[in-house]
């Protein structure tokens, strides 16, 4: 298996510095992180990356099994370590890709050394009778799947409520563009991943270096949710961004780095 390959690895930066791995969330590919890689090729060496099915990846190594639960994609993500032979990696995961990075590192052998979560959330669906807000009724995430399946302008609506600032239509219309790029097969297995898995439970187990990372108007992750995770994760570090949104790597890149420069230097002084 061409590991490379399937999942258009791409690997730039410092060649010796330490190792990011960028996670991208659902329906996108490695362009999301096209403005951070400046901001941090000179000192780390960036790991980029298309899951099975999106992007530039090899669409033909998709199955509907493996890419049906965030398992597969955790999968994706140990295998590329270790065709790399990565080690001490920082795994650095937008969104849905918080909680498969959360799931990749609790694995048996796992090459990953901490995690940078950035506007987790575990639980999309609410749950009322647990007090509990996950941004999405079970309405809306019904309404969501039904979209999908039978809708082609999803990404018209979905993309301004991603990026969440009316005052950037140029980040809007770059999130249309990606989702409208997406396979809508692919697309329709991951959103059933994504917004009907409950990884709350996986939260305790982390034990490695953790940063969440929020911003300060979500609605994708209400603030809530993070807060739950950085309580769930023992000893993780929280930071709020002054940014509004679901993509802070788009719409605040130069807070997002520092964020991630400072926590790799609190990392590296362990």
């Amino acid at each position: 298996m061409d590991v490379r390959r399937r999942n258009n690895v791409v690997v730039t930066g410092r060649a010796d510095g330490p190792v990011l791995l960028l996670a991208h969330g659902f329906g996108c590919d490695q362009s999301m992180w096209r403005l951070l890689v400046p901001a941090l090729s000179d000192r780390f060496r960036l790991v980029l990356f298309d899951y099975t099915g999106s992007g530039g990846s090899d669409r033909g190594a998709w199955n509907a099994q493996r890419y049906g639960s965030l398992e597969g994609y955790a999968a994706d993500v140990a295998e590329i370590c270790e065709e790399l032979d990565l080690r001490d990696v920082t795994l650095v995961g937008h969104s849905v890709s918080a909680m498969v990075g959360v799931l990749a590192a609790t694995a048996e052998g796992s090459r990953i050394g901490a995690l940078v979560l950035l506007v987790p959330n575990p639980r999309y669906l609410d749950a009322p009778e647990e007090g509990y807000h996950g941004g999405f009724s079970a309405t809306d995430i019904d309404e969501l799947l039904d979209s999908l399946e039978a809708n082609p302008g999803w990404p018209q609506w979905l993309a301004p409520v991603v990026i969440g600032d009316p005052g950037r239509p140029e980040l809007t219309a770059e999130l249309e563009e990606v989702f409208c790029a997406a396979d809508p097969e692919v697309v329709r297995a991951f959103a059933r991943a994504t917004f009907l898995t409950d990884s709350r439970a996986d939260l305790a187990g982390v034990t490695i270096p953790s940063l969440i990372v929020r911003t300060a108007q979500d609605a994708i992750a209400p603030l809530g949710v993070s807060r739950l995770v950085h309580e769930q994760i023992a000893g993780s570090r929280l930071v709020t961004l002054d940014a509004t949104g679901h993509c802070p790597q788009l719409s605040a890149p130069e807070a997002t780095a520092r964020a991630l420069r400072e926590f790799a230097g609190v990392v590296n002084r362990r």
